[in-house]
């Protein structure tokens, strides 16, 4: 999508299955979907595989999104260890970053945050997110209530952050289900982009043939999704626009407590 106005970057870290290949184009279009506004250039690096931005190529964008990925965050593989070193780069220009699961963890660490196994194993579904009433919307008329659902599709995740970064939004599984450090810097360990049909064929098409998670958990994960809990795509979707192309920094205290009344 290249139209002149904002530009912003996707920073893939995945790779495409077939189905989502297929129906959106790949894990860009899917981020594209949801994030894209008329006006905008998106354009993609395909990480994982050694594609990065140049220095000079990383000042013309006002926004970069990391997606998930297969990989640990903290693994220290080329590309990771290139990726930790980019995201110094943009902290020190406090370009708009948002992390999405590998993304969230791999940004925690890059500001000398902490990741590791979650001590309760997978986490795969539609999951309850609780907000922080610290947490503050870029534009006051966004209408966000204090629980949101969400998909959730991993295994790791963040275990600690340093003093300067804040912990907005938590689960019952997952202590640090969204952190801000400054207002240039967001992680969500859950997917706001995700459908339904993108969860269930990645359990059928990559974890289980890839052995990492048993055939009686994906049985419980089908039945789960089967009763219809949707998760709050559009809430998420404003969020992360209002984040990403905001102008004023996170401000999201207000419209966190007007929904808090109802």
């Amino acid at each position: 999508m290249e139209m002149g106005g904002k530009r912003f970057a996707v920073l893939l870290c995945a790779e495409d299955s077939d189905y989502v290949k297929k129906k959106f184009g790949g894990y860009f279009g899917v981020f594209v979907r949801m994030l894209a506004e008329e006006g905008e250039t998106w354009k993609m690096y395909r990480v994982a595989c050694g594609e990065f931005p140049d220095d000079e190529e990383i000042g013309v964008f006002d926004g970069f999104v990391i997606t998930g990925s297969c990989k640990d965050a903290h693994g220290n593989d080329v590309w990771i260890c290139k990726l930790l070193n980019l995201l110094k780069k943009l902290d020190s220009m406090k370009k708009k970053v948002l992390g999405i699961c590998f993304g969230h963890q791999i940004l925690a660490r890059a500001i000398g945050g902490q990741t590791g196994r979650n001590m309760s194993g997978w986490d795969i579904g539609v999951t309850t997110i609780h907000l922080s009433s610290s947490l503050k919307l870029l534009s006051s008329d966004l209408k966000i209530p204090a629980t949101l659902s969400l998909i959730e599709c991993h295994r790791d995740e963040v275990r600690e952050l340093p003093a300067k970064a804040e912990v907005i939004a938590w689960s019952e599984k997952t202590g640090i289900e969204m952190f801000r450090y400054g207002n240039h810097f967001m992680g969500i360990q859950g997917h706001p982009e995700y459908t339904h049909d993108i969860l269930l064929h990645l359990v059928d098409d990559r974890l289980l043939q890839r052995d990492l998670i048993m055939e009686s958990y994906a049985e419980e994960v089908r039945a789960k999704m089967g009763e219809g809990h949707e998760p709050d795509r559009e809430a998420w979707k404003k969020l992360c626009i209002s984040f990403l192309k905001g102008s004023t920094g996170m401000d999201f205290v207000r419209s966190i407590e007007e929904n808090c009344k109802y």
